[in-house]
């Protein structure tokens, strides 16, 4: 018997992957489960990428939502 995984859902404003039926930072419930690209910023200061793509808050983020 096949296990399947729970696809994860992305916040379609902030980028934000989310756990439950809303997000965390900006508190939309609108959320999509067709996204691409997965960014994890540990520390926002001190990091480029987190610099170049607008996050200053430490977390997981997709790259593209549709």
């Amino acid at each position: 018997m096949a296990v399947r995984k729970k696809q994860a859902k992305v916040c379609r404003i902030c980028h934000r992957v989310v756990e439950g039926d809303a997000c965390v930072m900006c508190g939309s419930s609108n959320l999509s489960e067709d996204w691409a690209g997965y960014l994890v910023i540990i520390d926002p200061r001190h990091s480029d990428i987190a610099k170049k793509v607008g996050i200053d808050t430490p977390g997981r983020y997709a790259l593209k939502v549709r």
